[in-house]
């Protein structure tokens, strides 16, 4: 499975999932259609599937052109979005399993920005890592806004996914890095891991260049959101519940 990052809108994230020896594909999160399709036309590819994390319009937007172009794939998305997501036929829960270019996906339910969301993890095979579309439940150095959940509810969520693998590549849908980091500074001024990735950042975007997949071992190191049991966090926060100390990270990140 090759997965290429396809730029849309301000400063969103549409990836391709494809297999050219079948000539066949699928788009996680399509913001828009035009980029999808000059992808596909360029790679002599057939989209069959639409894989939506969350019904947010800069996820789902492309879905219907995407459809009208190529009325036999199927859309997949979460069972609590039912109603939500453009020409949604499957309908995913927590542990589900689908194929996709040789590789297999577990679905993990993963509300918090919204209260249906879910996540694409593509077990690891004996030549690759896994790979995790998170969409905007977690970004790099950040996570995303609590729209229709709770904190509570993005703890479990988070926590479900930290326990991944080091070398897991998170594919999140925004290019948010620098300003999440700029805030985490805030929260671990002292943190050396984070200090060095925040240097890298700044070069790869000086250059133009992604900071998106991340890999979940150094978000484990940098990124405050799961990095809720941490003392110097916990202090920063002042309490050390987990669940209060992620909505006070949350409130503070809000109003940065």
């Amino acid at each position: 499975m090759r997965i290429t990052r396809l730029p849309a809108l301000r400063d969103n994230y549409i990836f391709v999932l494809w297999d050219q020896r079948g000539g066949k594909a699928a788009v996680v999160d399509p913001a828009e259609p035009a980029p999808v399709l000059d992808f596909l036309r360029r790679n002599e590819l057939t989209l069959t599937a639409i894989f939506n994390t969350h019904h947010h319009g800069d996820h789902v937007s492309g879905n219907q052109d995407l459809l009208h172009d190529f009325p036999q794939l199927t859309v997949y998305g979460g069972v609590h979005d039912r109603g939500r997501i453009p020409g949604q036929k499957i309908f995913l829960e927590a542990g589900d399993e689908i194929e996709c270019a040789g590789r297999t996906a577990k679905i993990y339910f993963v509300p918090g920005h919204t209260r249906a969301h879910i996540a694409y993890y593509f077990l690891p095979t004996d030549e690759e890592p896994g790979d995790l579309f998170i969409g905007d439940t977690l970004f790099s150095g950040g996570c995303g806004r609590l729209f229709e959940g709770t904190p509570a509810q993005m703890v479990n969520s988070l926590g479900q996914i930290r326990v991944l693998p080091d070398d897991t590549r998170i594919w999140c849908a925004h290019e948010y890095t620098q300003n999440n980091l700029r805030f985490a500074l805030t929260v671990e001024p002292d943190n050396p891991a984070l200090k060095i990735y925040t240097q890298q950042v700044q070069e790869l975007r000086s250059k133009g260049q992604a900071t998106i997949p991340s890999t979940l071992g150094l978000e484990r190191a940098i990124n405050p959101f799961l990095r809720w049991d941490q003392t110097a966090i916990q202090r920063a926060m002042g309490t050390t519940e987990p669940v209060a100390t992620f909505a006070e990270l949350r409130r503070r990140k809000d109003h940065f």
